[in-house]
């Protein structure tokens, strides 16, 4: 199993969302993040006065997946979250150990 964490622009939530659906994911988190890539955040003008904005809101995608889907839910997000200008954000994918359901008990990759 894998821990498939999307960091996105916040307006492309639906979109990916959408495209986490058609692709077959069933479960998904999302939460609302601040962070900085290589740009370090943007100068922006407001009133006249120019001033930097350090941390950008974005939106954090997380989704536990079997280790032979992970390529097909990795290009869905891709696809559907990509602009093509700085700041689309990035994929990090991790190992997950172990999987247990609390109501039940059961272990492994039937539990997700």
């Amino acid at each position: 199993m894998k821990k498939i964490e999307a960091i996105i622009r916040p307006e492309g939530i639906d979109a990916v969302r959408s495209a986490l659906s058609l692709a077959g994911v069933t479960g998904l988190m999302i939460s609302e993040v601040e962070g900085h890539g290589k740009q370090k955040g943007v100068v922006q003008q407001w009133r006249g006065e120019k001033y930097k904005v350090e941390l950008l809101p974005k939106a954090k995608i997380e989704v536990i997946a079997k280790d032979k889907d992970v390529e097909r839910i990795s290009k869905a997000i891709i696809e559907s979250a990509r602009t093509g200008e700085i700041g689309d954000g990035k994929i990090f994918i991790y190992p997950v150990d172990e999987a247990i359901r609390i109501r039940t008990g059961e272990k492994g990759e039937s539990v997700i």
